[in-house]
């Protein structure tokens, strides 16, 4: 929907034309290299994160043990970010290009596509060489940086909203579950534009010389208007909610679980 926005009229449009043209599998197209970034791409982001707490307390000047305010976190959570963005790049192209294949097919733009992540993989090199895996990476770190710090600004901030008063570690699942959603949904309603852009400059870019950020921006804007910007919001927007409500409640849990066997020692 992001990178055809012409070719379906909506979610559901989408989701019956996928299903008849493609069958249920066309819904896991890309499960693999998806896995794989969200794996490598969360487990970079809350290992800088934890050491992107300890800067800020440097730069504020205040004792390595002390709370941090939630804008405090945010800024810590969007520096982490660039570094997630280098292992999170390469995976999402293949992601991209695997999950918009048949679209370009369809359009003319490629008369065969690549059905496998490593025939995607294999293109992929063959054409560019290994630093066309980063092909996309100005306009991530654009989306990352600003992205990340609503993320995790909207995350603290609904889960002080949820603390009233007591320590956020004393939060339950369902306000952990609810915070977490939450900030996704500050992430992506925050950068879907510059997402929508990133997604057309990897995926086009199978078919030959792509324009950068600027230059998709603005062709974009000219020939589709706006709102072809904010094409596929809606099924973002649900699974941004269920996924990083997830995503949360697993981080906090299993870091108060190791916390304790640390302790233990």
């Amino acid at each position: 929907m992001q990178t055809f926005p012409n070719m379906y009229k909506g979610l559901v449009d989408c989701f019956v034309k996928t299903y008849k043209q493609v069958g249920l599998r066309g819904f896991y197209k890309g499960t693999t290299p998806a896995l794989v970034a969200n794996i490598a791409e969360n487990s970079v982001l809350f290992m800088c994160y934890g050491f992107c707490q300890q800067i800020v307390r440097r730069i504020v000047g205040v004792d390595r043990k002390t709370k941090l305010s939630d804008l405090q976190n945010a800024a810590a959570g969007s520096f982490a970010s660039a570094f997630a963005t280098l292992v999170l790049c390469p995976t999402e192209l293949v992601k991209c290009r695997l999950q918009a294949m048949h679209e370009m097919q369809l359009s003319g733009k490629i008369t065969k596509g690549h059905n496998t992540v490593w025939s995607v993989v294999k293109g992929v090199i063959q054409k560019d060489g290994p630093l066309g895996f980063y092909r996309g990476l100005s306009s991530t770190l654009l989306r990352e940086v600003p992205g990340y710090f609503f993320f995790f600004g909207g995350y603290e901030l609904s889960r002080t909203f949820f603390a009233s008063g007591r320590s956020k570690d004393e939060l339950g699942p369902i306000p952990l579950l609810l915070s977490g959603g939450f900030g996704g949904s500050c992430l992506w309603i925050a950068v879907y534009p510059v997402d929508c852009i990133k997604s057309r400059i990897q995926v086009l870019s199978m078919a030959g010389k792509q324009a950068g950020f600027m230059g998709t921006f603005v062709t974009v804007v000219r020939t589709e208007g706006v709102l072809a910007l904010y094409s596929g919001l809606t099924p973002t927007m649900i699974r941004a909610f269920v996924a990083n409500g997830a995503l949360f409640l697993a981080y906090e849990y299993s870091r108060k679980l190791m916390m304790k066997q640390i302790d233990s020692y």
